[in-house]
């Protein structure tokens, strides 16, 4: 079951495709990272899915549903751009952003307690943005997305301008929120944060879609069957001399206390594991070397262009 849905999306402005024929599901109940460098298309897809612009053509389902103007009330949406009013008071601004989203004043209430006493910022009330700091401001802002319990909450560079610690007390409350059943679409450029994250992604670069699905699918896809080895002591005279007659095997890097190894068609990783205890490679560890979500950006951009 996915929480939404894009068929053959298309979205232009003026001469320019923002968003060319787009179709990829984000599955219910899961972190999802939307992917892409500057001017891909993110953006133009997130205003699509809250209804702020419309698709030129094709189809993009809410929940089982086609997207309507019902839908926003049902999405949490902070943008990178932050969209506080700046000379308001922090309790005064979130009360009337609540009200807008259609919470009742008692839920209001219940909610703004619930959230001030978690992040323990009840000294806040009275403050004006403008007087916060930029990480500070975050926290409002995170609050001011969240406090009407959307099913879709769609998250821009989340962690702008917040120090580790609080880093981290976003991070654990957007896990939380997913665990309680809230699926999240995640847009950053951390890739560090990506594979941290996300359970999927998709990879959006001049308005296509040029890569979607599970993250260690994904990883798994691009692995170029490279092998980690830490050993102890002195590699045994010859290795890469009896390595370079085994056309299984090739050593790639070659550091004091580690190998990097790559096994080639027709070899495997326990074959590669009996070849060095064979040589007497004392082994501490063995571990396969996947890419990172970085490096398959990176690729995958460059080949799209």
């Amino acid at each position: 079951m996915s929480i939404l849905r894009f068929d053959n999306v298309v979205k232009s402005y003026e001469k320019t495709i923002a968003v060319d024929h787009v179709t990829f599901e984000i599955p219910k109940g899961k972190i999802f990272g939307m992917l892409g460098p500057n001017g891909a298309g993110k953006t133009s897809l997130i205003r699509i899915i809250t209804t702020i612009t419309r698709a030129d053509s094709g189809t993009i389902w809410l929940d089982g549903e086609k997207l309507n103007s019902h839908h926003p009330a049902q999405i949490g949406y902070m943008p990178e751009e932050r969209g506080l009013y700046k000379k308001m008071k922090v309790g005064e601004q979130l009360t009337y952003l609540a009200r807008l989203k259609g919470l009742s004043a008692a839920d209001t209430k219940k909610e703004l307690k619930y959230w001030f006493e978690r992040f323990e910022i009840l000294s806040w009330w009275n403050k004006k943005i403008e007087e916060l700091s930029k990480g500070m401001q975050q926290k409002v802002q995170f609050i001011a997305t969240v406090l009407h319990k959307p099913k879709l909450l769609i998250l821009d560079e989340p962690f702008s301008g917040l120090d580790p610690i609080n880093t981290n007390l976003i991070k654990d409350e957007i896990r939380k929120l997913n665990q309680a059943g809230t699926s999240i679409i995640f847009s950053t450029h951390q890739m560090e944060q990506v594979e941290e994250m996300c359970e999927y992604i998709v990879l959006i670069n001049k308005g296509k879609n040029v890569l979607n699905g599970k993250v260690n699918d994904i990883r798994q896809e691009f692995k170029e069957n490279l092998f980690k080895i830490e050993y102890t002591g002195e590699l045994p005279a010859g290795l890469d001399d009896a390595d370079a007659a085994n056309a299984a095997f090739d050593v790639t890097t070659r550091t004091e206390g580690h190998l990097i190894m790559k096994v080639n068609e027709g070899g495997d990783s326990n074959e590669l594991l009996r070849f060095l205890i064979q040589k007497g490679v004392h082994i501490q560890s063995f571990n396969e070397v996947l890419p990172s979500i970085n490096d398959i950006f990176i690729r995958q951009v460059a080949a799209s262009n």
